[in-house]
């Protein structure tokens, strides 16, 4: 798609030269490419899928004031320096036409076939819908295409082509558009190229981003580098001719290559590190570039011969490659004069996979001749179909895709020896998941290196990692605060929005009931004719999903209740007469569609009250919470609550103990707690270094009368002076 216009930008004003004509010279140079690795009837298909393109597109012009058909006709060029297809390059010079112009799919479908329809297609834009926000719309647009890469990664590489384009002649449009566009592109179509392993295309969006975003910046940083070029220029040259000259010499047959290093690798660096520019030494790398495997290592220590390596600064993505199939020896030396001189070490067919990614060489191969990293990647493509069913919505599901869009940083094992790449930062509950789902929703301890360990435990890199699991485990909320993979995030927001809609369509119905006995109603007598009547006038999809509504708060039950009569007597049912309504009944295993509010944490006993907070759920608070006291609008939202007489639950508690500050005084409150019966879940101390200490405790309690025995035992502990039980 073009960014820089839309079908409102394009010119109504149609030029009186055809575009064909007007570019003659770069249809020429296309047809060249084409020429040198496809077929003469294939160029044919092409060349008449550019006329039409060029008719389709006549009278529009670019922002630029370009012929709008040099837009796609660039983006062609780039796909056949990939050597794509014929299929491919037809669809990205058609890939407009649906979007700006009264082009059809089918009109597609007819002409050039079935294939390149789907791929134009699945890079045209969704037609925004009304009232809907330019990121909701943004969102549900990347989540087609994203869709659509998974099924024929085709589709992103003719996305990607097009970005390109629309990023090198990003100077016409206006500075706010060009900085979204930038953004845009940084945050998703750069990573996506990094991904998929094209790398030089990788680096060319992040400085134009870099560029459009901070041009300032990007100016002052390119005359530093011009100027820092003539001072190095000597070290460089140094530096080449010491490793063309010694690597031979050990038998060696290598090209060296210098490089300076892109404006923006230097930007982030500086930005990450806190460094200024002239604290920025290794502005400059360098490639060996040698034949085969055993010989990049004998490389290795020939360089580490020449100059002393920097420790802790040797990766070897050989052994274990990048998950975008990246494959290369880096390690820093100490080069003249002390500067650190980063040195990579590949092969040729690396350098290859390396400048220009796995992705265009063995897309339309038969699967079973795939190797290894290719199947990596399909299977990469394989689970953003994964992330789409656990995601809710369109921005959930972009926001689960930027996470898992940076490759793994660091590299672990399974029990079983099998080598796992994950982001920096994740936990043991990330590896669980990248293992398998069922492995991720059932964990409840991990073992690092043979320790048991905490879930929440970061990986480093080369832990062995063992997930114990229980039948009846399940995820955890909490483990939403520190896991990093977008598949885990996506999995455990999957696995709590099913089950609290499960909880609060129970809780609904148990709302809905109880407004229906103050009219004198059972949820019996509302018959299925009723709730058809009633889901047709209030344009509801099911009979669940209004009381999942009610559950969360999203509807109101009396409202429900007094339609739902309406509806009955509509169908010739008995007028309804009000009667007093009996009280929900708490017993505080409901779940998340029931919680007890943490500001006053009630206990069995407690008078409560309800609150139905839009979103939540139920909110069981004291009668005397500070927090609902303040909040009288809410009374509408109030419901009559009572505790089940003969739960078994336990609940939290918090007790505050001022104690004399002698040895031992811990344990022997630890001791009276455990013979209460009681568990302790959190203990702190204020220690202020006098006479008396402050310990508090959150215990576990069955009701009001286990936690008096509990605290009419500890006032018997000598050195025990007051005991009060602690709400907010």
């Amino acid at each position: 798609m073009a960014t820089p216009v839309t079908p409102a930008e394009a010119s109504p004003i149609a030029p009186e030269i055809p575009p064909a004509i007007d570019m003659a010279e770069d249809v020429r140079h296309f047809s060249a490419k084409l020429s040198a690795y496809l077929k003469p009837e294939e160029v044919a298909r092409v060349e008449a899928a550019y006329a039409f393109s060029a008719t389709a597109h006549s009278g529009q012009l670019r922002s630029s004031g370009e012929p709008y058909v040099s837009h796609p006709l660039a983006v062609a060029g780039t796909l056949a320096d990939w050597h794509l297809d014929p299929q491919a390059v037809i669809a990205a010079l058609l890939h407009d036409v649906m979007e700006d112009t009264a082009i059809t799919k089918q009109e597609i479908a007819d002409r050039f076939g079935k294939s390149a329809a789907e791929l134009v297609d699945g890079v045209s834009k969704i037609d925004r819908i009304e009232n809907q926000s330019y990121e909701e719309a943004q969102a549900e647009n990347f989540r087609k295409m994203l869709l659509a890469m998974a099924r024929d990664v085709r589709v992103i590489l003719i996305k990607l082509a097009d970005r390109l384009h629309n990023m090198r002649t990003l100077g016409a449009v206006p500075v706010e558009k060009r900085r979204r566009i930038a953004r845009e592109t940084l945050d998703i179509y750069a990573p996506i190229a990094n991904r998929l392993g094209l790398n030089t295309l990788y680096r060319e969006l992040q400085e134009l981003s870099f560029l459009h975003l901070h041009p300032l910046r990007h100016n002052v940083l390119a005359k530093a580098v011009k100027k820092a070029r003539g001072n190095r220029r000597e070290l460089v040259g140094k530096i080449t001719e010491t490793l063309r000259r010694r690597l031979p010499e050990a038998g060696i047959e290598a090209e060296v290559m210098g490089r300076e290093k892109h404006l923006y690798g230097i930007y982030r660096k500086m930005r990450e590190k806190h460094l200024s520019f002239s604290q920025v030494l290794d502005i400059y790398g360098f490639r060996v570039i040698v034949k085969d495997i055993p010989t990049c290592y004998l490389a290795l220590g020939t360089l580490h011969g020449i100059y002393k390596p920097v420790p802790g600064k040797f990766k070897d993505y050989i052994a274990i490659p990048k998950a975008n199939g990246y494959q290369s020896l880096h390690t820093t030396l100490i080069g003249p004069y002390g500067t650190p001189v980063e040195v990579q070490v590949r092969t040729a067919e690396m350098h290859h996979v390396a400048e220009s990614g796995v992705a265009s060489h063995w897309l339309y191969k038969d699967e079973s001749a795939l190797s290894e990293l290719q199947q990596q990647t399909h299977k990469w493509l394989q689970s953003l179909i994964e992330l789409q069913s656990a995601s809710g919505d369109s921005a959930e599901f972009l926001e689960h895709v930027k996470v898992d869009l940076f490759p793994g940083e660091i590299y672990v094992f399974t029990p079983k020896g099998k080598i796992l790449g994950l982001s920096r930062g994740a936990t043991a509950v990330d590896f669980a998941y990248a293992v398998h789902t069922d492995i991720g929703n059932r964990c409840v301890a991990c073992r690092i290196n043979f320790e048991l360990m905490p879930l929440r435990t970061e990986l480093k890199n080369g832990d062995r990692i063992e997930i114990i699991t229980a039948t009846h485990a399940n995820p955890n909320p909490a483990w939403l605060s520190y896991v990093k993979s977008g598949k885990a995030r996506a999995q455990i927001r999957h696995f709590l929005k099913t089950q609290q809609q499960g909880e609060s369509a129970a809780l609904g119905e148990r709302l809905l009931g109880q407004t229906l006995a103050g009219l004198g109603l059972h949820l019996a007598d509302i018959v299925a004719g009723v709730w058809e009547r009633f889901l047709r006038d209030r344009s509801a999809k099911s009979k669940r999903d209004v009381l999942t509504d009610i559950g969360l708060g999203k509807r109101h039950a009396a409202i429900v209740a007094r339609r739902l009569a309406a509806a009955r007597e509509a169908e010739g049912g008995t007028p309804v007469e009000h009667k007093p309504r009996g009280a929900i009944t708490i017993r505080g295993s409901e779940g998340l569609a029931v919680q007890l509010a943490k500001c006053c944490r009630p206990i069995p006993g407690d008078p409560i009250v309800g609150i139905i907070r839009k979103g939540q759920g139920l909110m069981v608070h004291t009668h005397d919470c500070r927090s609902i006291g303040k909040k009288h609008h809410e009374r509408d939202n109030w419901v009559d609550v009572e505790w089940e007489p003969n739960t078994t639950q336990l609940f939290e508690v918090g007790i505050r103990i001022v104690a004399e500050n002698r040895r031992g005084v811990l344990a022997k409150v630890a001791a009276e707690i455990a013979a209460g019966g009681s568990d302790i879940q959190n203990v702190s101390m204020d220690d202020d270094r006098s006479m008396y200490t402050t310990l508090n405790f959150t215990l576990q309690v069955s009701n009001r009368v286990h936690l008096a025995r509990l605290m009419r035992g500890l006032r018997h502990i000598p050195e025990v002076l007051r005991i009060t039980r602690t709400k907010e």
